[in-house]
């Protein structure tokens, strides 16, 4: 499965990045009784903030060029949330944010988030502008010809429904399927099944393109269209966001591993699986997942290059 969203020439593919939610999804939740771990920060961002020490064993696997300078340097874009956003203040947040800080704390390192157009990250990773990236990346056997990935999660395609509806990704034909613009659902996954549906002689899907992800949750909760599709933490966010108003519609699929894109060659690899591997054996790495509400697509093993062959 290729990353979620998509470069306009169809090269490797990640989601465009689902922006915090916008005014009227905002609206409808500011009401919503918040509980556990998470505060009324707009019901955005869990007050719950893990700590980690360093591991000196682990430290010590760490490059001497980044260890010198006591700074891990990851490139991010933004917003895609829950996994990496700006919150009200401007401050850069997430899941993918969290867990990279216990990871470089892990490491002895202090965690240097940078901004920078989505495909400008993995030619940054190697002209060593960044020490890595961080941002929702699928580990594909494409892009490990160029990186070497560190796997942290496994995400797929999950589709949501209005509380009472009934919908089968599946068999879909005739309705009306929001997704956010040049995604792999814009691109590939509707139009597929919409080309299906034709096929079998019945009318097409009318995909309804957003350009952010919290416009298709605002949509389907007012109703102007029958389901969304997004990737798995993403649909699992607006579910959890929306007050009851939202539930899954099938099951998840498609799933594959998201990875942190490093140098080709570089030790800073091991470093950083042994780092992750230590926080998914404390259950810090599950925590801070729940915290984030995307628990559902944890692993228990990271790996080097785990791409599916």
């Amino acid at each position: 499965m290729w990353s979620r969203r998509v470069q306009q020439s169809r090269s490797p593919r990640r989601l465009r990045r689902a922006r915090v939610f916008g005014t009227v999804l905002a609206a409808l939740l500011l009401g919503s009784v918040l509980t556990g771990c998470v505060t009324n920060n707009e019901g955005l961002v869990p007050a719950e903030q893990v700590k980690v020490d360093r591991v000196d064993e682990i430290a010590a696997l760490v490059p001497p060029d980044i260890a010198s300078t006591g700074r891990l340097v990851i490139g991010v874009n933004v917003p895609y949330a829950p996994n990496e956003f700006k919150d009200e203040s401007g401050e850069i947040v997430g899941f993918d944010v969290d867990l990279m800080t216990a990871v470089a704390g892990v490491m002895g390192l202090t965690a240097d988030f940078k901004q920078a157009d989505f495909a400008r990250i993995i030619p940054a990773v190697q002209a060593g502008t960044f020490d890595m990236g961080a941002s929702s990346f699928t580990d594909t056997k494409e892009r490990e010809e160029s990186v070497d990935f560190v796997t942290y999660y496994r995400a797929g395609i999950q589709w949501a429904q209005r509380a009472g509806d009934s919908i089968d990704p599946d068999d879909a034909c005739g309705l009306r399927v929001g997704v956010q613009t040049t995604t792999t659902e814009d691109i590939d996954e509707v139009p597929a099944k919409s080309d299906a549906c034709v096929a079998a002689g019945k009318p097409p899907i009318s995909k309804i393109k957003y350009d952010s992800q919290d416009a298709v949750a605002n949509a389907l909760i007012l109703g102007r269209v029958d389901a969304l599709s997004a990737d798995s933490p993403v649909t699992a966010y607006a579910i959890k966001r929306s007050n009851g108003r939202l539930v899954p519609a099938g099951e998840l699929f498609d799933s594959a591993p998201y990875g942190w894109p490093v140098k080709k060659g570089s030790p800073l690899a091991p470093a950083l699986q042994q780092a992750l591997q230590h926080l998914i054996d404390t259950g810090v790495y599950q925590q801070i997942a729940e915290n984030w509400g995307v628990g559902a697509g944890t692993i228990t093993t990271s790996q080097i290059n785990g791409a599916a062959g």
